[in-house]
């Protein structure tokens, strides 16, 4: 015959779940990159589905009782962040940090190797007209972009793609989070051109030209 089991005994097990949770809050507090359910599972010594579930329960309980902060699942991990809503009041806390802030250039290179990743510095100079190796170097020092491979043909040109920085300094939890790019380019046309350049495999570019593939140099 099954024990009764009373509710004293049950207490301190969900005593326990609400210790677990402060614990997640306070890792997720003092990290400086998300964090992963994989991680906080190995320090709370539980299963990773129990982790995941109460990640998703402390981001449901700030969501029933807004703040000015979230807890956000960004690049596979979770962190606190700012509520969207006071992003006007976060903008002008951080206006002076001029520093910190892309040049145009920089940020029209850094959605190409988003879009079209992996993709090489020749083919970054195709789409934007100019010598890319600066804003690359730029974007490589900020930690946004970074070497994610070789590519097969001549002179195994090096290949960049985007990094989990990229990502969190974004709010995206996977690169197919990013907006379509009709959402910022209106004219269809237009539109068409861009997602074939920026989406499809290199090798069919150079088909729909006629002509050869970029020069693989990796200057």
């Amino acid at each position: 015959m099954m024990d009764h089991v009373s509710d004293e005994e049950l207490m301190p097990v969900e005593d326990s779940v609400a210790g677990f949770k402060r614990a997640i809050e306070a890792v997720v507090l003092v990290a400086h990159d998300p964090v992963e359910p994989a991680l906080l599972a190995q320090l709370l010594e539980q299963p990773v589905a129990s982790v995941a579930r109460w990640c998703e329960e402390l981001r449901a309980e700030y969501a029933a009782h807004p703040r000015g902060f979230e807890l956000a699942r960004v690049a596979g991990g979770y962190r606190y962040q700012t509520h969207a809503e006071q992003t006007p009041y976060v903008e002008r806390f951080v206006l002076n940090d001029q520093k910190a802030r892309l040049s145009g250039a920089a940020l029209e290179t850094l959605a190409i190797v988003a879009y079209k990743q992996p993709i090489s510095r020749a083919q970054v100079a195709s789409i934007r007209g100019v010598d890319p190796d600066g804003v690359i170097r730029t974007l490589q020092a900020r930690g946004y972009i970074d070497e994610v491979g070789r590519d097969t043909g001549p002179g195994q040109a090096v290949l960049f793609g985007t990094t989990p920085q990229f990502l969190e300094k974004l709010g995206l939890d996977t690169l197919d989070d990013l907006p379509p790019i009709a959402e910022f380019i209106p004219d269809a046309d237009v539109v068409e051109q861009l997602e074939r350049g920026l989406r499809s495999h290199p090798a069919d570019i150079a088909d729909e030209s006629g002509g050869a593939r970029p020069d693989g140099d990796g200057h």
